[in-house]
């Protein structure tokens, strides 16, 4: 009998895919979890049901998040809850920000590792599926994903918003299966009400252009004057030393003259949001509607975002114990991409001439715009999620069963003129979906047992479906500029592009997840309850022979204030949890299933292309994906979680203080392997990570208000994380992956550097061992050349005098948040930080070593027109002579390494109530509130770069980030 039920189960999950998303929510309407909940009121219509408060849940406050001028989730939660890391790398409206929970579970090696790390984001029970990281399969540059590289978590408008929850610990999170293992966020929207409302949320502000020190060539000569007077023979420039025409012609007024290119790049940004809606209904029905629009101008290179929302939901009920609810939301998210040289070659793989960057001056830098101008960049995604529920209520039993989708689609036509390709006009279409089918069943059972006993036991099973796919094509040199096809297709017009240049890409994937599960709880006295969690989950990226995975999660609380302290008015609450338990980890990409396999690179164009030659097949080595070995076991994480949750001075001070450890295990990795069959790497079970942390959040009545008094409530959430990589596949106990050592007993995220002593400046200070003078990785150092301690006393520099350094990520992050109140006046201060970070301020190295990336024609030697910004001061940095072959300004030396540690006040904001102001006028209010809001106001680091924040996950700052804008806006609420 247990065999034909595997083969069942083995046989839905070849039909595709499946998740559990159960978990204990505020609401119950649409959520079958634990009963214990109250009874349903019949003579009040969809009162929902409460239940305990989520167990290691963090809960903003999305009235107060709706306030803040910007428009991703990401964003909305920076320094909100404890345990929570938000990486923003540019003030592009609209780009991918990253999130992590409690730390990383594994090296961050590549932009498809960030992608796997990401926290589940859950929208009314709807697990929302995201950008699938295969596109950078194809990819020369992966500074961008194909295709729109937009931020689908955009999406959310946080008008709609009832109530958010984070949640961190394995008693939280298993519910939500192994999508869930990076930690789960938790979006509940705004229901449908029995009497009938509008309400409006609007703000309108706009963003002043940033106060830059702008430089031209004379400034830029002025600088590399210094080295050419100290290391050459002349003293001057001369056409032997290959200086740059831009600038050895000082009579140009070109380069010499103005720089006022900010007049066109820079500017002052307007922004707004509005977003009204409307709901009502009766004994038998209600529902909502709201619509939304907002829109934000970048500061910068004519960038901006634009989202159209649409939201509906509505209830039934046919019958006392039948509830029918069906959702759907819709979004329309169009965005202006920057115009960088960087991001555009990065697109076109095509990388001309560097000998001459744009000039500082605006008259130059508009024709530039002008022809950029002559073609397009259309950029929009379609975003549509829903869900159907059918809950029947039998007493003490309720059956839930739920259709959901979400689907997002992503769409990219760009059209480059031939004047800004060296007279090779280029033409993409990029078309690209992610498609999510949920089906889920939830039986849940409470029983109350005298007045002592509370049984709960929930049973649940779940199907997911998984589907991406995009299609994408590119072309260069067609006949002419007037000619500008969307879609590149020979059978279209065979004529307008060589299809030896024509290239087209096709590619899907896909995933199924079936799981089961089963809770049960149990509570005596309201003082004790323990839960214990047993699921199983199978995935059809896994291996054959280990489809399935088994996890089994516990937890514990003691409530001591019910037990102990019953008659002490002091402590208000005082409860003690622990959980501990073990959770699987998804493959995020299909072929980890399938066992060995390859891609490769030919072609003359230096692209990555399909392997084949005229039509014919054929097999090129290296081969790029790496061997996947068999008997691949699911990578799971083991958690632990110790909790207090705690209200002391007669219910003024609340907080909780969590304790954790999390070892992340099996993980693969890529390591060098089988290159004598043409691999570079092997996939690699084994890998394994611990992070440690603690967590605190308090906030405080410190002034209580009275009646018209004033009120201060403060609050400060802290989270502390460290990690540690405890073992490597292969046994091995350390390895080089590009420029990180991932060594067995670190952290994943130090910085593997050269120590920095000083200069050489005679030959008189460079050591002789044995009549050799010190050398670099064979080259003889020089007087010029810089200092690096020699670690293991073999007068020789190389990768093993090489040393960890700092973090990339934060050792603590936080937030402080200051609540006001003084008879109808409100008063916000939030601020946000983060402490024991490090950046290597790689655009620093970039411009003192200029001599190396002159004469360069790859993409990282791109000048942007920002070249010509003065950003931070050269001179802190000692004069090495930049034509020696040792590169004394490599960006690998501990010289560039800062430390990125600061605070932000994030928001300042001040509101009046003028609800009674206007009760004995005509106009009927439910209530009427308008504020002012300065967001971004100020800074405080001892980093020199342009803001500590605007790095990427590398923790290498390039200075290509867009900054971060201050805004200042006038917001209203108001309901009818």
């Amino acid at each position: 009998m247990c065999s034909k039920f595997k083969l069942l189960l083995c046989a839905l999950l070849c039909i595709e895919v499946s998740y559990s998303y159960a978990a204990e929510s505020d609401v119950c309407l649409f959520q079958a979890p634990s009963r214990d909940t109250t009874k349903l009121d019949t003579n009040k219509l969809f009162v929902t049901k409460k239940v305990k408060k989520e167990k290691n849940s963090s809960t903003v406050k999305p009235a107060k998040l709706a306030e803040i001028p910007v428009i991703s989730l990401q964003q909305y939660l920076k320094g909100q809850v404890a345990g929570l890391n938000v990486q923003e790398q540019s003030g592009e409206p609209g780009t991918v920000q990253n999130m992590f929970v409690r730390g990383i579970s594994a090296p961050l090696i590549s932009p498809a590792d960030v992608s796997q790390q990401q926290p589940l984001v859950v929208l009314d029970g709807i697990p929302l599926i995201g950008e699938h990281p295969f596109a950078y399969d194809i990819q020369s540059h992966q500074y961008n994903r194909i295709g729109t590289a937009t931020n689908l978590l955009t999406n959310i408008d946080m008008n709609n918003i009832e109530d958010v929850k984070i949640l961190r610990d394995i008693a939280a999170v298993a519910l939500y299966g192994p999508n869930a293992a990076n930690g789960v966020i938790v979006l509940t929207s705004k229901k449908a009400a029995k009497l009938r409302r509008i309400s409006i949320n609007s703000y309108f502000g706009f963003a002043p252009r940033p106060q830059v020190t702008t430089v031209n060539a004379t400034y830029e000569n002025a600088f590399r004057k210094q080295f050419y007077d100290r290391y050459t023979a002349t003293g001057r420039y001369s056409d032997e030393d290959f200086y740059p025409q831009y600038l050895s012609d000082t009579a140009s007024t070109l380069y010499n003259g103005p720089s006022n290119w900010t007049d066109y790049y820079y500017r002052n940004a307007f922004i707004h949001n509005l977003s009204a809606d409307l709901s009502g209904g009766g004994e038998r029905a209600n529902f909502r509607f709201s619509v939304g629009n907002t829109k934000n101008q970048g500061l910068a290179d004519s960038t901006g975002f634009d989202r159209y929302a649409v939201m509906f939901n509505v209830n039934m009920k046919p019958l006392k114990w039948l509830t029918a609810s069906i959702m759907v939301n819709a979004n329309r998210l169009q965005r202006d991409r920057n115009r960088s040289l960087r991001d555009r070659f990065g697109q076109t793989n095509y990388v001309p001439s560097l000998a001459m960057p744009l000039a500082p001056n605006k008259e130059v830098y508009g024709d530039y715009l002008q022809q950029f101008g002559k073609g397009y960049d259309r950029n929009f995604n379609n975003l549509l999620d829903g869900y159907g529920i059918l809950t029947v209520d039998l007493k003490n039993i309720e059956i839930t069963s739920k259709i959901a989708v979400d689907y997002n689609e992503a769409n990219r036509d760009i059209f480059f003129a031939r004047p800004l390709m060296e007279a090779n006009s280029y033409a993409s279409n990029y078309f690209g979906y992610n498609q999510r089918l949920l089906f889920d069943n939830v039986l849940s059972y409470a029983k109350k047992i005298g007045t002592d006993h509370q049984l709960n036991l929930t049973a649940g099973q779940s199907i997911q479906w998984d589907y991406s796919k995009y299609n994408y094509g590119y072309a260069y040199r067609g006949v002419n500029d007037f000619i500008k096809l969307n879609m590149i297709d020979k059978d279209l017009n065979p004529t307008s592009f060589p299809q030896q240049l024509l290239f087209k890409f096709l590619d899907k994937t896909r995933h199924n997840l079936l799981s089961v599960y089963g809770r049960g709880s149990y509570e005596f006295k309201n003082k004790y309850n323990f839960s214990l969690l047993l699921r199983g989950d199978a995935s059809s990226n896994a291996q054959p022979t280990s489809r399935w995975f088994m996890s089994t999660v516990a937890s514990a609380g003691w409530n001591i204030k019910a037990d102990l302290l019953t008659n002490n008015t002091n402590v208000t609450e005082l409860k003690m949890r622990l959980s501990v338990g073990r959770l699987g980890k998804l493959n995020t990409y299909d072929h980890y299933g399938q066992g060995p396999q390859y891609t490769a690179d030919i072609g003359y164009t230096g692209n990555i292309t399909v392997p084949g030659f005229n039509a014919t097949s054929t097999l090129a080595r290296p081969y790029n994906l790496g061997w996947v070995g068999y008997n691949v076991p699911w990578a799971h994480t083991d958690q632990i979680n110790f909790g207090i949750d705690f209200g002391l001075a007669k219910d003024r001070l609340h907080g909780s203080i969590d304790l954790y450890t999390k070892t992340d295990k099996n993980q693969l990795l890529a390591i060098p392997a089988y290159a004598e069959y043409g691999y570079k790497s092997s996939l690699e079970s084994g890998m394994s990570v611990n992070n440690k942390g603690a967590e605190l959040m308090l906030s405080y009545d410190a002034i209580k208000s009275t009646t018209n008094g004033f009120s201060w409530s403060p609050a400060i959430n802290l989270a502390y994380n460290t990690n540690k990589l405890l073992a490597l596949p292969g046994g091995f106990k350390e390895i080089i992956v590009g420029n990180q050592l991932l060594k067995v007993g670190e952290a994943m995220d130090r910085f593997w550097l050269f120590t920095n002593e000083g200069i050489y400046t005679s030959i008189d200070d460079i050591p002789v061992v044995n009549g050799v003078t010190k050398q670099y990785t064979g080259t003889t150092i020089q007087p010029g050349d810089p200092n690096w301690k020699d670690l293991n006393g073999d007068n020789l520099i190389d990768n093993r005098d090489k040393s960890l350094f700092g973090h990339s990520l934060p050792v603590v992050i936080g937030g402080f948040n200051n609540d006001f109140e003084y008879n109808k006046w409100s008063f916000n201060m939030n601020f946000y930080f983060n402490l024991g970070r490090s950046v290597v301020n790689q655009r620093m190295s970039n411009s003192l070593d200029f001599i190396n990336r002159e004469g360069s024609n790859s993409i990282d030697a791109v000048k942007e027109i920002t070249f010509w910004e003065k950003r931070g001061n050269r001179s802190d940095y000692p004069l090495y002579n930049p034509w020696s072959s040792v590169i004394p300004f490599r960006v690998d030396q501990d010289l560039f390494l800062e430390n990125a540690s600061f605070l932000k006040l994030r928001t300042l904001s001040v509101g009046y109530d003028l609800t009674s102001e206007l009760a004995g006028s005509k106009i009927k209010l439910n209530g009427l509130y308008v504020y002012l809001m300065a967001n971004n106001l100020f800074t405080i680091t001892s980093y020199k770069g342009l803001d500590p924040e605007l790095v990427s996950y590398t923790g290498y700052d390039t200075g290509y980030g867009l900054p971060l804008a201050r805004t200042y806006t006038l917001g209203l609420k108001m309901n009818l």
